[in-house]
């Protein structure tokens, strides 16, 4: 079945052709780096993540090209703020989105490269567009002419009539038409600036990802992905940039991310109703963060509130309840021996029906929240069968069980939070004996009749949140809440 995306150049979901056969090459717009990243920052950041991961799942060897903007207008007046050196302040909040991104699972992409290491290549394709007849330079600075782009607006849809009537021309520019945009920017005292043919000065916004998108995946690359404000003007005019250097198509598809909301109203840091990733992090863990922005389809709006958070983390507790409960049997298998009762077959039909599902869903536009519920339904197969009192223990009921754990592995290159993390799994060393020595004095009290013993170890253990649980197979215990 071949992948199908959503194309916003067309408006339509397409079926994924390669320009190059069993490759993909995608670019998505990175932060500016003038502060902590915020929850609408990472949701394009985990997003394109897991759909960079189902490309490699499905054998396509991925390029994948995330770049970071270390200078610009509000890194500069940060760093004014801060009395800071703009270069100091943008390496600072790189570092930071590093550390707050692995925290999500996030793989670092194939080349992060920087604006400031890409000057060279920058004045190159400006000059290029100039000698193309699309641009023109004016006292140092350099604009696009997007009246002479024939296709301006395709990608938003926008008429270039109704976009002039609202544009103005800001005071201090002397570009020709209120809709040219800035390719180059004349310096301004005590700002950052290289030198150029036009002068001193520096790349405006909308150039730095034509170039190093073409720099590193070339001319005519597979997908460029982003948020949907990114739409008008940036990825617009990406497109004016780069088709008119170049004069072939850029980017095939377009993906964008819908907003994360606070109230129905886009999460941004002008309007000042932001919340820091690693605020968030603090209150709940990286998977949970992850898993909550995964469980909506990635171009449709996601609300934030604690309490969806505090669901999400309690949905994947159900997964990794069902990964240890399967380790578990497993090894209660070498200790008890018994019958398989014809239950190998059915787990793995399980699975196979699972990762059928999954695939299609996500072949679908990367529908991760029907993906999930497939795993889901593992889980309530898995657990209904496993606590069935006719489970039994033999060599073909480990090959059934180690299919489900071989699933869930298979699952996390996906989405990488279907395995538990080592610290939440079952706890070994000596505090799993000291419970073993516990279990085992309560399960004698049981058997001798001595209830107000059995009583006293599992009330006892509760109040430092253990859960005593008893089973066919005998008791066991867990974290409460897991």
């Amino acid at each position: 079945m071949p992948i199908r995306v959503y194309n916003t150049l067309r408006g339509q979901k397409e079926e994924f052709v390669p320009v190059e056969e069993g490759k993909v090459r995608m670019y998505v717009c990175g932060p500016t780096t003038y502060n902590y990243i915020h929850l609408g920052n990472a949701r394009p950041i985990v997003a394109f993540d897991v759909i960079r991961r189902y490309f490699a799942y499905r054998g396509f060897d991925v390029t994948y090209i995330q770049n970071f903007t270390d200078v610009d207008d509000k890194i500069i007046n940060r760093a004014n703020e801060e009395g800071m050196d703009p270069k100091d302040l943008a390496d600072k909040y790189i570092a930071a989105y590093f550390e707050d991104a692995g925290r999500l699972g996030v793989q670092p992409a194939t080349v992060h490269p920087r604006v400031t290491e890409h000057m060279d290549d920058i004045i190159a394709m400006v000059q290029k567009i100039i000698d193309n007849g699309l641009a023109y330079e004016v006292d140092g600075d350099v604009y696009y002419e997007v009246r002479k782009f024939p296709d301006y607006g395709k990608l938003s849809g926008r008429d270039l009539d109704e976009m002039r009537a609202g544009a103005r021309i800001a005071v201090g520019e002397k570009k020709r038409d209120p809709l040219d945009f800035a390719l180059w920017k004349a310096a301004k005292p005590g700002e950052p600036s290289w030198d150029s043919p036009w002068g001193k000065g520096r790349p405006g916004w909308h150039i730095e990802c034509s170039t190093m998108s073409t720099k590193y995946l070339g001319k005519t690359f597979d997908i460029h992905g982003g948020g949907a404000d990114l739409i008008f003007p940036h990825h617009e005019n990406e497109i004016a940039q780069s088709e008119g250097c170049n004069g072939c198509e850029s980017a095939r598809y377009w993906l964008h991310n819908g907003f994360i909301t606070i109230n129905s109203e886009k999460m941004s840091k002008s309007l000042g109703n932001f919340f820091l990733l690693r605020d968030i992090l603090d209150k709940f863990p990286g998977p949970v963060v992850r898993f909550y922005l995964m469980s909506t389809h990635y171009r449709s709006p996601l609300d934030f509130d604690d309490q969806k958070l505090a669901a999400a983390e309690k949905s994947l507790r159900r997964i990794g309840n069902t990964y240890r409960t399967v380790e578990e049997k497993i090894a209660l298998i070498g200790r008890n021996g018994g019958s398989d009762g014809g239950k190998k077959e059915k787990l793995i039909a399980v699975c196979e029906e699972a990762r059928r599902k999954v695939i299609e869903a996500m072949d679908d536009d990367f529908n991760t929240s029907l993906a999930l519920a497939a795993v889901f339904d593992v889980c309530k197969e898995v657990n209904t069968l496993v606590n069935d009192r006719g489970f039994g223990g033999d060599a073909d009921t480990a090959a059934g069980l180690r299919a489900v754990l071989d699933f869930f592995e298979e699952m996390n290159t996906i989405f990488d939070v279907i395995v538990p993390e080592e610290e939440e799994s079952a706890a070994d060393g000596l505090a799993e004996e000291l419970m073993e020595i516990l279990l085992t004095l309560r399960t004698n009290a049981r058997k001798n009749k001595d209830w107000a013993a059995a009583d006293f170890i599992r009330d006892e253990l509760k109040k430092v949140g253990v859960v005593i649980e008893d089973t066919p197979d005998g008791p066991r215990w867990k974290k409460e809440g897991r």
